[in-house]
């Protein structure tokens, strides 16, 4: 089976900087991992390459059998359809209800597809994260838990393959972080490949799942699932 994910010997240069530098790594269909480090590591620059905001400057990267390396311009929105994203700041249009967010994006991602079936799909997907009665809520209406709970509603609505979170619980408290996180599980064990950058240290440690550590743009570490003991991944950030 040909991994949702592939970097091979991927670098990233802004002038003189390398933000990564020979980067290798796969993410399997179903898969959740972690991808860590300390902040100018190149996480972000990382998640911008999956989804094409940017090319690399060397290497490839393969999202669901999609060349993002050698992707035109005009065929981003292909990719983008195999890709969801889920911000810390969500991102949600204040002038919009959660529902129209949501249908917003998939509609945006497939012009072929009418108002209605893009709303009954926003529904469903709010229903999934467990938002199914506050689809008529604008954002300024929802707590920080739910406006993140609609981004992933957002962000799974057209049924990617790949699932990519940039510090999705940095605005959040303990106890909503860890209710996005068995989101994000529950996600995965559908067949989504699900990468998350962050640096909560203890979901890291708890949850046990594949760490991926990025140091200075070179990928220093890559844990197993099951094997992520708290002061090793301590020492790498």
């Amino acid at each position: 089976m040909r991994p949702i994910l592939e970097f091979s010997a991927v670098t990233r240069a802004y002038g003189p900087r390398l933000a990564l530098d020979d980067v290798h790594l796969a993410l399997e269909p179903g898969e959740l991992a972690f991808l860590v480090g300390p902040s100018g590591a190149g996480k972000t620059t990382l998640l911008k390459l999956i989804n094409r905001e940017i090319r690399p400057t060397a290497g490839e990267v393969w999202v669901d059998g999609i060349a993002a390396h050698t992707l035109k311009t005009s065929r981003v929105s292909e990719l983008r359809r195999h890709v969801g994203v889920v911000f810390q700041d969500f991102k949600l249009l204040p002038r919009l209800t959660a529902k129209e967010n949501v249908a917003l994006a998939l509609q945006v991602g497939d012009l072929r597809i009418s108002d209605e079936e893009a709303s009954e799909r926003a529904m469903d997907a709010l229903e999934a994260v467990g938002l199914g009665d506050r689809g008529g809520a604008f954002p300024q209406q929802l707590s920080g838990g739910q406006q993140q709970r609609v981004a992933v509603a957002r962000a799974v609505v057209g049924q990617p393959r790949l699932l990519i979170a940039d510090e999705p619980t940095g605005n959040l408290d303990l106890e909503t972080s860890w209710q996005m996180m068995d989101l994000f599980a529950d996600i995965a064990t559908f067949g989504t490949a699900v990468l998350i950058a962050t640096h909560n240290v203890e979901i890291v440690t708890r949850l046990q799942r594949r760490v991926m550590t990025l140091v200075q743009g070179r990928l220093v570490r890559d844990q197993p699932a099951g094997r992520i003991g708290r002061m090793a991944w301590l020492a790498s950030s």
